[in-house]
């Protein structure tokens, strides 16, 4: 897939009240999959959901960019979008996922192909009329999303904030 031509949407989102799980991890040590394989089974507990999508949301400490050494750990979250915070699992734990101003990327290939990001902070961003606001990045696994399938789809979320 060619990645120079992606120009992404500029949205505003509202607060949203998600429920699922974390884990803290590095690129160097990804435990993705052990978050996943833990929440995927369950995510069917969560009983006020708003919908199925799947946010796969990262919250990077304020230098992570800056500084970045794969090394460095963040914290990983599994969620669901919910109505209210009334119901939640057992060793599940609420994000509160604050308004702000995205650059949204639709994205169609393998979740392990990261030229996408690449992409995104390495050409779209600096050339943009944006920067990086320190707020959660994450992805959303919709109805599309195929693991491990070319033909998968998702949404990439990153927060963004005007250069002037």
């Amino acid at each position: 897939m060619q990645y120079h031509n992606i120009i992404p949407r500029i949205e505003t989102i509202l607060e949203k009240k998600l429920i699922g799980n974390s884990l803290t991890m590095s690129l160097a040590d990804n435990k993705t999959f052990d978050l996943f394989s833990k929440f995927m089974p369950r995510k069917k507990e969560i009983t006020n959901a708003v919908d199925t999508d799947v946010f796969d949301l990262k919250v990077y400490p304020s230098n992570y960019f800056s500084a970045f050494k794969p090394t460095t750990n963040f914290t990983k979250w599994a969620l669901i979008e919910v109505v209210d915070f009334e119901n939640i699992p057992n060793e599940m734990e609420t994000f509160m996922l604050e308004s702000g101003l995205y650059a949204v990327f639709h994205y169609k290939g393998l979740s392990t192909d990261n030229r996408i990001f690449q992409y995104i902070y390495g050409t779209w961003l600096p050339n943009s009329n944006y920067v990086l606001d320190n707020r959660p990045h994450f992805e959303i696994l919709g109805e599309k999303y195929k693991n491990n399938d070319p033909d998968s789809e998702e949404e990439i979320w990153i927060p963004i904030r005007s250069k002037s």
